[in-house]
């Protein structure tokens, strides 16, 4: 087998990989584009230049020194989407501080695990955040707290956190606030912390973001300065951004699509970052859009999905945008063409990847086909290889499905203090995705399910993608997600969860026979549920395992295996 006949493709490119670390680079941004606007926050009214952004965060750093913050601490951040999240990313970046990115939605058992495996010395906090009281929370996990002088925090069951730095103005006892904080700042001067900056190497890890298992505990993907400053540079160097550019970030900043492909995407380039809200809200990113005449959006499909089905879509002027990115799931197909056609989004791109790979591994390019932008994930980035193997690990031949692997600058260092995960899922340099996938002559990489999604119907292989695009060729349907589901007599069987339009109305039946004599009979899902939405994470990404929970329960197919 030739190597043109392999499924593996290795990315060349004339632009070099940047040798810097966050900060440096940060600073150089600043000296070149002084007055461009470098972040915009809707909901708080904030709008700051490179110059005044890097005040703030020059401010931040030599606080976060003058209470304690040594190079290699964990600082934690707790937070929806705000100024603050984005000023503490470089902060800390500039100190050596490994950034510990919390799931805004944790609850006490999660948070508690991540504060204590990462060994977490501060933690930024929201106050509260839609159902979550933030501020009770950690007094309840750790009520000496409110006994303990600022920054001198004893607890028992935290027994690395010296302190809380909370974003609320009135903090509770024991916590100090963000401007308290920062009035700490005068307490360091600048040259120290240029001396602390300048010790700093580009391979040092920078920051832990914990990926959200479906089974066990979350595992800390440590990355590097130089994982993420390149990933986010590549990506919107793929979009062709400039210092003109402003990009709408309405995904979590807590997790890689926000806080690399975004903040540090456009900060690569001297763009802008505009948060349009705390979460997600389909309005607030119309209103950003229109108002900043934004030429570049994030989203996952769900979130462009819930954007194209406002009823006072048609009354904002979105003339501006050019490009952006969809990921965390593929994309269906009229979705893409009407955020082409409806968002003027020409050039939008899809990106994949994994936390692990400091996000992402492949993208779709302005020039790639609209077939290619609906049907792939896009060709590997520059300075990175892709694979595709068999179960004994060979390289399959093109068009033959088997797990995506990926190799280069973007693999994580491992997993926080997890040496056999490590080794679990990286071999020879390669990071082993769990991801089915294929690659076609032109080195396009299509991904076909997760290795753990694939149902097995009597003895046939069932890849749930499939059928999802399939079903949203019907008229009624709005979004669908299949997964698998026991079954006694062939092992298991699909169910498919459908959200239809508003105002449509379909039956159970009137969908199977809408299967009928289109698709082959063992893929036409044997349960149907509609619904109003789909069980997701934070970042949007739907948790087919609770899917499949919530069925087997709601359709009596407990004791089934």
């Amino acid at each position: 087998m030739s190597s043109l006949q392999k499924s593996y493709t290795s990315a060349t490119s004339t632009t070099p990989l940047l040798g810097d670390t966050i900060g440096d680079l940060f600073d150089q941004i600043a000296a070149r584009h002084p007055d461009n606007e470098a972040l915009v926050v809707c909901h708080q009214g904030i709008r700051w230049t490179y110059t005044q952004l890097q005040q703030q965060v020059n401010n931040c750093a030599r606080a976060l020194m003058a209470i304690g913050v040594e190079r290699g601490d964990r600082v934690g951040v707790w937070s929806p989407n705000n100024a603050q999240w984005c000023v503490a990313q470089f902060a800390t970046a500039k100190i050596g501080a490994i950034l510990v990115n919390i799931n805004p939605a944790y609850r006490l058992h999660e948070l508690e695990y991540a504060l204590n495996q990462s060994e977490c010395k501060f933690l930024i906090a929201a106050d509260t955040f839609k159902s979550s009281d933030y501020t009770a929370m950690l007094n309840e996990l750790a009520p000496e707290i409110a006994s303990c002088a600022a920054n001198q925090i004893k607890s028992v069951a935290l027994p690395h956190l010296q302190g809380v730095i909370s974003l609320t103005d009135s903090p509770a006892a024991g916590m100090m606030s963000w401007d308290q904080l920062l009035q700490r700042a005068d307490e360091v001067s600048s040259e120290s912390l240029a001396e602390r900056q300048s010790q700093l190497q580009f391979d040092d890890p920078i920051n832990i973001q914990y990926t959200s298992g479906t089974t066990g505990f979350p595992k800390g993907a440590t990355l590097s300065h130089h994982n993420i400053l390149n990933n986010g540079f590549f990506v919107t160097e793929s979009q062709g951004f400039t210092d003109r550019d402003r990009l709408v970030i309405p995904v979590p900043l807590y997790h890689c699509f926000g806080m690399v492909m975004g903040n540090l995407g456009c900060v690569t380039h001297g763009a802008t970052m505009i948060y349009p809200s705390e979460a997600f809200e389909p309005d607030a990113v119309l209103k950003a859009v229109a108002e900043e005449r934004a030429t570049a959006l994030y989203g996952v499909p769900t979130m462009f999905i819930a954007v194209l089905s406002q009823p006072n879509f048609a009354e904002f002027d979105l003339s501006s945008l050019r490009t952006g990115v969809m990921a965390g799931a593929t994309c269906p197909v009229e979705v893409m063409k009407q955020v082409i056609e409806k968002m003027h989004m020409s050039e939008v791109q899809i990106a994949y990847g994994m936390t692990e790979t400091s996000p992402v591994s492949t993208q779709t390019g302005a020039d790639s086909p609209l077939e290619k932008r609906v049907s792939t994930v896009g060709r590997t980035q520059p300075h990175i290889e892709s694979k595709i193997i068999d179960s004994e690990g060979r390289i399959v031949p093109r068009g033959t499905i088997g797990e995506l692997c990926t190799r280069g600058y973007s693999v994580m260092l491992g997993y926080w203090n997890n040496d056999e995960a490590t080794r679990g899922s990286i071999k020879q340099g390669w990071m082993h995705t769990g991801d089915l996938a294929t690659m076609d002559d032109d080195g396009y990489i299509s991904i076909v399910g997760r290795s753990k999604d694939m149902v097995i119907r009597g003895g046939e292989n069932i890849y749930p993608r499939e059928i999802e695009e399939f079903l949203y060729t019907h008229p009624a349907i709005s979004d669908v997600q299949v997964t698998g589901v026991p079954d006694e007599k062939y092992g298991e069987e699909l169910v498919a969860w459908v959200i239809l339009k508003e105002g449509e109305d379909l039956s159970e039946e009137q969908l199977k026979e809408y299967c009928k004599g289109k698709i082959t009979h063992f893929k036409v899902p044997r349960y149907i549920k509609f619904t109003e939405s789909f069980p997701m994470t934070v970042t949007g990404k739907i948790q087919k395992f609770k899917m499949r929970e919530i069925t087997i329960e709601e359709f009596g197919l407990k004791g089934l295996k």
